[in-house]
């Protein structure tokens, strides 16, 4: 390979999709496993733990996560050593609430009836702890655009849990106990190797202050809310499936689910990278930059999306019968599938103007954004379900949820922004035509 196909590889864009594509992918190779080797209970205990991980998860990331990247990208290296401190102190802070209100539920489990709700209590304080530290270290890594770094750190921690479930599978010890604990060591191996490379500054600890733990709070409380809501807004398919339809509607529709998350990788890879350039430019007064870079990943993504979303309307049958393992052939599983990629197609736009929108300092509008959405998701979804007695109707609410929330935040970005729908295909267009023309050469 040449030297400067060499270079290609470290593009920051190449490297944040690889990161996002390890993790994704891992993700489905461990769905995969899971749906092989455990039966259907233990799968949905899984499930749920992983789901209550993920709401605690939106609760610490969400306050932390966007904040990182918006006050520590670009600043000054006394200002950044601050916000990096400051950010570590809330970390532990959260964390540490969070594992006390998880020992005290640990009284109440001789009271609980509900294996899933057990097993959740016993296992989410210790997974939280060992996923504090490198919670902080990827939002460092993403400032600084070390999406390299991001890469391998994310390699050791998906690819030591597979390799660990597949070692357990082999020596026949594979059951629901041993995997969530090998969840728990590779979290740790992860946060201890980024730690001990230096990758995660804890020692800036000591260079916090109260007038940037108050800053970052005072902006972290939106867009955890937000980021809190965004995940009730996934989630809540679960639980208004499972209360209406049962169980066996809610595996149906993990299948499709589970795939989105293929689409999910360009998205995040884009968002990361989009979001670290965002705040460098808004931190140095570019509106100008701010509007550029969000029509261009914004509309790069559309035109992607588009021809996804046509091939997977012809293809949906093969993908969903290999990770089911032919299991839900047959099943509403690949309709779902060609209907939730459909809807993918507005996801750059409403994804970047609730980017644009913490950017800009304006995380309450896109706090009342995400709160628009759940609140249309839980009645359409509702009301869906109920009219046409399947799990079609979860979809269909999803597809009126997603223009709801994209009107809202569109609007609220124009009293802030000079852009529009045009503006953001135009931008995109262009700029993809220059990305294929430069890979061509």
């Amino acid at each position: 390979m040449s030297v400067l196909n060499l270079e290609k590889l470290k593009n920051k864009h190449f490297l944040s999709l690889m990161g996002n594509g390890v993790i994704s992918l891992f993700g489905l190779l461990q769905f995969a496993i899971l749906y092989k080797v455990f039966t259907k209970e233990d799968v949905g205990i899984w499930l749920f733990f992983m789901t209550t991980q993920g709401v605690l998860d939106s609760i610490r990331n969400g306050f932390l996560g966007t904040a990182t990247v918006k006050f520590y990208a670009g600043s000054e290296p006394i200002r950044a050593k601050n916000v990096l401190g400051s950010i570590w102190y809330l970390a532990f802070m959260i964390t540490g609430i969070m594992i006390a209100a998880n020992a005290t539920s640990l009284l109440l489990i001789p009271f609980i009836g509900n294996e899933s709700v057990i097993v959740s209590i016993k296992w989410i304080g210790l997974t939280m702890l060992s996923s504090l530290p490198f919670l902080v270290i990827f939002g460092k890594l993403q400032s600084d655009e070390h999406y390299g770094t991001i890469l391998w750190l994310r390699m050791i921690n998906s690819g030591s849990t597979i390799l660990a479930f597949l070692i357990l599978i082999y020596l026949n010890k594979f059951d629901l106990n041993n995997a969530l604990l090998w969840n728990f060591i590779t979290n740790c191996l992860t946060s201890i190797i980024g730690l001990f490379s230096g990758h995660g500054g804890l020692k800036t600890i000591s260079n916090r202050s109260k007038a940037t733990i108050r800053e970052i709070y005072n902006f972290g409380k939106y867009s955890m809310a937000t980021s809190l809501t965004s995940n009730l807004l996934s989630a809540s398919n679960t639980y208004i499936v499972t209360f209406m339809l049962g169980p066996g509607a809610v595996a149906i529709l993990s299948v499709p689910a589970k795939l989105m998350e293929l689409v999910e990788i360009p998205l995040r890879s884009f968002v990361g990278t989009g979001m670290s350039s965002m705040a460098s430019a808004f931190n140095q007064k570019n509106m100008h930059q701010v509007t550029y870079i969000m029509n261009k990943y914004a509309g790069m993504l559309t035109w992607i999306f588009i021809p996804l979303a046509i091939g997977v309307f012809f293809l949906a049958d093969i993908p969903v019968n290999i990770l089911s393992s032919g299991k839900y052939k047959g099943t509403e599983a690949a309709n779902l599938y060609r209907i939730v990629m459909a809807i993918a197609i507005l996801y750059p736009i409403d994804r970047f103007n609730g980017v644009a929108l913490d950017i800009i300092h304006q995380p309450k509008l896109n706090f009342i954004k995400v709160q628009i959405m759940l609140l249309v998701k839980v009645v359409t979804t509702f009301g869906c379900i109920t009219l046409l007695h399947n799990v079609y109707g979860a979809p269909l609410g999803g597809l009126l949820t997603m223009i709801a929330g994209l009107g809202f935040g569109y609007f609220s970005l124009k009293k802030f922004m000079e852009f529009s729908i045009a503006d953001i295909m135009r931008t995109g267009y262009s700029e993809l035509i220059l990305l294929i023309s430069k890979k061509n050469k």
